[in-house]
């Protein structure tokens, strides 16, 4: 279900609670539209590029106690159709963050390494660490996305055929699912945001890619390809998320035809994930603060 706002009492109204999912039951991709600004006071250009700089400066404030802290990680997994703006999104709303606090993983088609292992090895070697943000652009739920739409992608996984069966993808599901349980108990914030663009305004990006000398290099053909299987896609995405949304590991729905505004929410859940762990920087017993003065005081004295 898609949840509501939390109450002003409880929690401030936060633009990206409408887009928040904690359980699949009776979800519907139709529920959330591609094109919608709702929720949001905010109109024009001008004012999201203000609006975002604000959200910015408050998150490098969270990022710098998180890091400082050393307690909790934060995983931000981006999943979208092609030219939703995954990579914008990442570069404008992760804009202020200390570089030596974040980490960015984009998974592409897997290596014969990868191959030899199974589907959520890798992921495991790009989760950050303790005091940090990971980003995976694209992650381990392509095994539930693109390998579902093309199944042949999975003889080259060279899995035991007996246990390729029609069960597989409600077996991926649950793997993920206490693949994520296990990260929250191990101090690992789960934060996962599909971008949901619509084919119309796919294809307005599309032509402005081709038509424009300077954006060709963002074009390819198998991005046409892909294209094609549009509603299978469609149904692969909302299966995942009815499968793997969960309270501590939801799913933000976020719509992506208005740049401005996919930014904006992404950011809003970025800055109220980490602002619900209460983040502080460490306190200083007696026994270093006495040492501290004494190193004061030694550099008073030369």
């Amino acid at each position: 279900m898609v949840s509501s706002p939390t109450p002003v009492a409880d929690h401030q109204h936060r633009l990206s609670h409408p887009y928040r999912i904690t359980s699949g039951d009776g979800f519907q991709l139709h529920q959330i539209d591609p094109g919608s600004t709702d929720h949001t006071q905010i109109s024009d250009k001008h004012a999201a590029e203000a609006a975002l700089a604000n959200g910015v400066e408050r998150m490098a404030e969270l990022q710098d106690k998180l890091y400082a802290q050393d307690r909790w990680a934060l995983l931000l997994v981006f999943q979208a159709m092609d030219a939703a703006g995954k990579d914008g999104t990442i570069k404008h709303v992760m804009s202020g963050v200390n570089p030596q606090g974040c980490q960015v993983s984009s998974f592409k088609a897997p290596s014969a390494l990868d191959l030899d292992h199974d589907y959520l090895w890798r992921a495991n070697q790009c989760l950050p660490e303790r005091g940090r943000i990971g980003i995976f652009n694209r992650s381990y739920y392509e095994e539930t996305l693109v390998v579902r739409v093309h199944p042949e992608l999975l003889a080259r996984q060279t899995i035991p055929e007996v246990l390729v069966d029609h069960d597989i993808w409600q077996h991926r599901f649950r793997d993920i699912r206490h693949y994520e349980d296990y990260l929250s108990r191990n101090g690992v914030v789960v934060r996962k945001f599909f971008l949901h663009v619509s084919k119309q305004e796919q294809k307005r990006r599309f032509l402005e890619r081709l038509e424009n000398p300077e954006k060709n290099w963002k074009f390819s053909a198998a991005d046409i390809r892909e294209r094609a299987h549009w509603d299978a896609y469609m149904e692969a995405y909302e299966q995942m998320i009815r499968h793997t949304a969960s309270e501590h590991s939801p799913w933000y729905v976020v719509p992506a035809d208005h740049k401005w505004f996919t930014r904006l929410v992404v950011a809003d859940a970025v800055i109220d994930a980490l602002e619900s762990l209460h983040l502080a920087y460490p306190t200083v017993n007696d026994q270093a603060r006495r040492a501290l003065a004494e190193a004061h005081q030694q550099l008073l004295n030369e």
